[in-house]
């Protein structure tokens, strides 16, 4: 039987380097699901997962959670538990040759000693769509038991029919209280841990616990690098020390992945909410992140016609301005310009009007088809037009009394149709007042809602 890991520290390595030389995330990976925490939720007693492991009898699934969330340790607890031949591969390193190598050997096993496989695909997000093909037959016969590990929403990175053969785990990113456990596991282990520690102030090892973001690699890297500080100085790791440890913790934003679509929504929601602060913090989030100002300012010119509206007609003109603004000023001063468009959006009041009523007469034309408009609105300039009875009747209403001319506009069978119906909010409210008084002066009867 073949194996990658096994239990202790016999375990084959991807690298030369001797396990008490490793880093300290390293030397304290979970060895067992006794260890490893923070994902009760898929690994509470009597759960799928669970009795997978324990069986070692593993079912094909994808690990999907942020850094540090103990997907790889994960696999690995796995691999120990398994019962049949564990391979791993990084989908950074790795492509189809790697695969049909893979798939190849799992054949000659079952073949020769009915030797089932587990394939661990790290990072499977990156494989392209014909690399993830290629894994369908060997995964929907059962020739290989695939773990593929992700920090990308696998909705978005995966497969479908990759995803309809394997089972999703979504694991959480780990609370202050997992991630302080684990800063003390690693002081009070002499062997995997910190051995003989110094003096570490409790609010050091909360700074770690609280701005690691969930990260358990971060927080143990800190430690570590604290740790080793404090010793060269002579003097105990406090709050300046883990902080300097710490440093400044890069965004967990991707710019191609999931947090994009999280956090422009979350901008997106907060600013129709009104809440210009949640606005502005969500917009640093994406700018810190990386994100592209062009594309956060294109969701403000959306925003300000589907969530603003004629409630504020001047939205749309600060919005605009505020596109024009990233591509003549460019990062970093554009922050600016986005910044105030994003108050002022925030702020602004509300409405979804326009927005309805598009969508209603979308459905209406959807369903219904394309009437033809009445042939006096039709066009009439070309020659024979006349003829076809284009233009004929047309009444201008610049001509009339008040400007408006009671000639029906809709087409045949649809003047009792409403798709618009101001809100009483900001400016769209003296649109309602002018509306009514429109139809009271054309005597229109009232209109349906499409």
């Amino acid at each position: 039987m073949e194996r990658l890991f096994d239990t202790g520290e016999a375990a084959r390595r991807r690298t030369g380097v001797p396990p008490s030389q490793a880093p300290l995330p390293v030397r304290m990976r979970p060895r067992s699901l006794e260890e490893l925490l923070g994902q009760d939720h898929l690994l509470g007693e009597g759960s799928a997962l669970r009795a997978a492991v324990e069986t070692g009898e593993p079912h094909s699934a994808i690990l999907y959670g942020p850094p540090g969330s103990g997907k790889t340790t994960l696999a690995r607890i796995i691999a120990i538990a398994c019962r049949g031949a564990f391979e791993e591969f990084s989908a950074v390193n790795a492509g189809r040759a790697e695969v049909r190598a893979v798939i190849g050997r799992a054949e000659e096993r079952r073949s020769a000693a009915d030797e089932p496989t587990i394939f661990f695909l790290d990072e499977i997000h990156r494989f392209n769509k014909a690399q993830q093909d290629a894994l369908l037959p060997a995964v929907e016969e059962g020739l290989v038991t695939l773990i593929g590990a992700t920090t990308e929403n696998p909705y978005f990175e995966v497969n479908s029919a990759l995803l309809s053969r394997t089972q999703l785990y979504e694991l959480r990113p780990l609370e202050p209280g997992h991630i302080r456990r684990l800063l003390d596991r690693a002081l009070a282990d002499p062997e995997r841990g910190i051995p003989d520690p110094p003096e570490i102030e409790p609010a050091a090892l909360e700074l770690l616990a609280e701005r690691s973001g969930g990260d358990a690699r971060i927080a143990l890297s800190a430690l570590e690098r604290a740790v080793e500080t404090a010793r060269a100085g002579g003097h105990p790791v406090d709050l300046d020390t883990a902080e300097d440890a710490l440093q400044r913790k890069a965004l967990t934003y991707d710019r191609e992945g999931d947090r994009h679509y999280d956090y422009i929504s979350a901008w997106i929601k907060a600013t129709r909410a009104s809440d210009p602060d949640a606005s502005l913090y969500y917009l640093a989030v994406m700018l810190e992140g990386g994100e592209d100002p062009r594309f956060v300012a294109r969701r403000m010119v959306i925003l300000a016609s589907e969530d603003v509206g004629n409630a504020d007609p001047q939205a749309l003109v600060v919005a605009n301005a505020a596109a024009d603004a990233v591509d003549r000023v460019g990062l970093p001063e554009c922050r600016l310009n986005l910044a105030q468009a994003a108050a002022y959006l925030a702020l602004a009041p509300k409405s979804n009007a326009s927005y309805r009523g598009i969508q209603r007469a979308t459905a209406h034309v959807r369903e219904h088809g394309a009437k033809p408009p009445p042939s006096y609105l039709q066009d009439a300039h070309y020659p024979g037009a006349q003829r076809l009875g284009r233009g004929i009747g047309y009444v201008y209403p610049h001509e009339e009394p008040g400007g408006l001319a009671g000639q029906p506009v809709m087409p045949e069978g649809l003047e009792a149709e409403r798709f618009y119906e101001p809100t009483d909010r900001g400016f769209e409210a003296e649109l309602g007042r002018r509306l009514e008084a429109i139809r009271r002066h054309l005597g229109e009867p009232g209109r349906s809602s499409g």
